[in-house]
């Protein structure tokens, strides 16, 4: 599977339907640099959108992993040898994620030993480093599905947070002994990983509309936002809505009319 084949294969097929590269990334809301890298070899395009790449681009899967549209007699060949080398490129990516992770961890681990040893060695036994020690092993839970297996392990960080956040509050309430970090921080991590599920269930349904997704995100946060004030009025007694809140919502409505605007200019066409 040869990349600057493929991307010159991408190339004459797009000029054949009369597409401009901006055209084509408008269709998959990517920016023309991307379709360019294709073009000239330097990366592939993502998996999950080679079939409507194909499908715009009137080729088979077969044709555009082979760089030529394939011929019949050669077809099951040609499609055994992209298997092979799909697979390979899988394999090399999971190396490469397998090598980060390692990495990643040892360097965690290697800022548990520091904190503990600067522990033991100031008060003889270990007390405050066990505050950052379960920060940092909380952190490794939740970052590791990312490290590993890159966008395909946001499902399985969201998992981690939702399964780790409670009992590491508590955790942390434990050792600082202040009550509020778990009573508030409990019910603000429920919030927070609501909207974050949310947010996961509205970028995957509109993954090629990514603007729209985007202003979604920004009208979501209001009333997320509002909740979140209720509930602290109510518990450490703040104000519901200050000018700062009113600030942040006007942004945030700018920010989503914007994306709106902008996801609309492009599929009319206004916007190259």
């Amino acid at each position: 599977m040869n990349q600057v084949e493929i991307g010159k294969f991408i190339a004459t097929c797009r000029k054949e339907k009369k597409l401009t590269q901006a055209q084509l990334a408008e269709k998959f809301n990517i920016t023309d640099r991307a379709v360019s890298k294709w073009e000239t070899g330097k990366s592939m395009p993502d998996s999950s959108i080679m079939l409507k790449l194909c499908e715009i681009l009137g080729i088979t899967v077969n044709d555009l992993l082979s760089g030529e549209v394939v011929v019949t007699d050669n077809y099951e060949k040609k499609a055994d040898e992209n298997l092979i080398a799909l697979k390979r490129k899988d394999e090399n990516n999971m190396s490469i994620n397998i090598i980060i992770s390692i990495v990643f961890s040892i360097a965690l681990l290697i800022g548990i030993i520091v904190c503990a040893i600067c522990d033991i060695a100031i008060s003889g036994e270990l007390t405050w480093s066990l505050i950052p020690i379960s920060s940092i092993i909380f952190t490794w839970v939740v970052s590791f599905p990312i490290i590993i297996s890159g966008r395909k392990g946001i499902y399985g960080s969201l998992i981690s947070v939702s399964i780790f956040i409670i009992p590491y509050l508590f955790i942390l309430r434990s050792l600082i002994k202040v009550n509020a970090i778990f009573s508030v921080g409990a019910i603000m991590a429920i919030i927070s990983t609501a909207y974050l599920w949310l947010l996961f269930v509205i970028f995957n349904r509109l993954r090629e509309r990514k603007l729209v997704a985007g202003g979604i995100t920004f009208l979501l946060s209001i009333p997320f936002m509002l909740i979140i004030n209720i509930i602290l009025s109510r518990m450490i007694s703040e104000p519901i809505i200050d000018i700062w809140d009113l600030l942040s919502a006007f942004i945030l409505l700018i920010f989503a009319f914007t994306l709106f605007v902008c996801d609309y200019a492009k599929n009319k066409g206004l916007v190259k």
